[in-house]
């Protein structure tokens, strides 16, 4: 068998485990607000603290029960690769509290719409950073959403800031795992250090202030508290898992899992107004990431009928 083909073969499942890996990191991530809505008692900055550090002790356990020291090790002495995540924990960090705030003060809708558009900003991280080139309909989709969030602003007087912080922390955090090529355990390991002694400077300083709060509800609440660090962690890696097996394009495609259903819990279970200019607004996006979707499987089905064409000839 020629060595292109052999290689090809190895490809396609690593292709295949990375879109399960995102997958289930996506749909994790959909059911977020149904969690964060429990610690609505204590503050967003309180909140995103104990998240950083409960992530950190179980990336931590992660690394000594899978003996990651010297793969953690190896990232570190790479400059190129551990100022990357270092960005990316600074990104991920700005992005966590945002979504919690916007969680607390019931802009659910509004955080989902960050997510619809993070896919199309994705793309264009594409083009502007690692050079991909983008067709007609991806141009047209791109431009729609530009529009979208154009009519969202004049509608509410601003520009929607909770879904545009969202939308660039986390395309910016996706590009720079990506460019880190770092494995999703060592890439996790390494960020929630970075940002961990912050983290727990502010618990403290929140402490001797007499704001913290995540004591004052019982055991069961503080609990809760700490379950934020299994349930930030295993998206991430998931994630972190999927950034280095599948392409940007890949990546965006499946971005729009998550903001679909936390639109869906906005509206029907937390019953979030929409007015008929919103409602014009995201169908819009709708509209782009529609067109961005067909596009999309319609290139993929283009490059698996060359790729069998291409075995059935070294075949012959």
């Amino acid at each position: 068998m020629p060595l292109s083909v052999g290689l090809r073969v190895w490809v396609v499942p690593e292709q295949r485990r990375g879109f399960a890996y995102g997958l289930a990191a996506y749909l994790i991530w959909g059911l977020f607000p149904l969690y964060w809505k429990l610690l609505e008692y204590s503050g967003s900055i309180e909140v995103l603290a104990h998240r950083v550090v409960w992530s950190m002790a179980t990336i931590a356990l992660l690394v000594v029960v899978l003996r990651k020291f010297g793969t953690v090790k190896a990232v570190l002495r790479e400059p190129r690769r551990r100022w990357r995540l270092m960005a990316a924990a600074v990104l991920i960090s700005v992005n966590w509290g945002t979504y919690i705030w916007g969680v607390h003060n019931n802009r659910v809708v509004e955080t989902s719409l960050g997510y619809f558009i993070t896919p199309l900003f994705t793309v264009l991280l594409g083009v502007l950073v690692l050079k991909e080139r983008l067709r007609t309909l991806q141009w047209t989709a791109l431009a729609i959403a530009f529009g979208a969030v154009i009519g969202l602003t004049i509608e509410n007087g601003r520009p929607p800031w909770v879904a545009l912080v969202l939308t660039f922390s986390f395309g910016l955090y996706g590009l720079a795992k990506k460019q880190a090529g770092a494995g999703a355990i060592e890439g996790m390991a390494i960020e929630t250090a970075t940002v961990a002694p912050v983290a727990l400077a502010a618990i403290v300083v929140l402490g001797l202030q007499g704001q913290s709060t995540v004591a004052d509800h019982g055991a069961g609440y503080l609990a809760v508290v700490m379950l934020a660090g299994p349930i930030t962690s295993l998206p991430l890696v998931l994630f972190g898992a999927a950034s280095t097996r599948v392409s940007m394009t890949t990546l965006g495609l499946l971005n729009y899992i998550t903001p679909s259903m936390q639109f869906a819990l906005a509206v029907l279970l937390f019953h979030e107004a929409m007015s008929p200019m919103r409602w014009a607004g995201f169908g819009l996006v709708w509209f782009a990431l529609a067109i961005f979707t067909w596009d999309s499987m319609m290139q993929r089905r283009r490059i698996q009928s060359l790729a069998r064409t291409a075995v059935t000839a070294s075949a012959a």
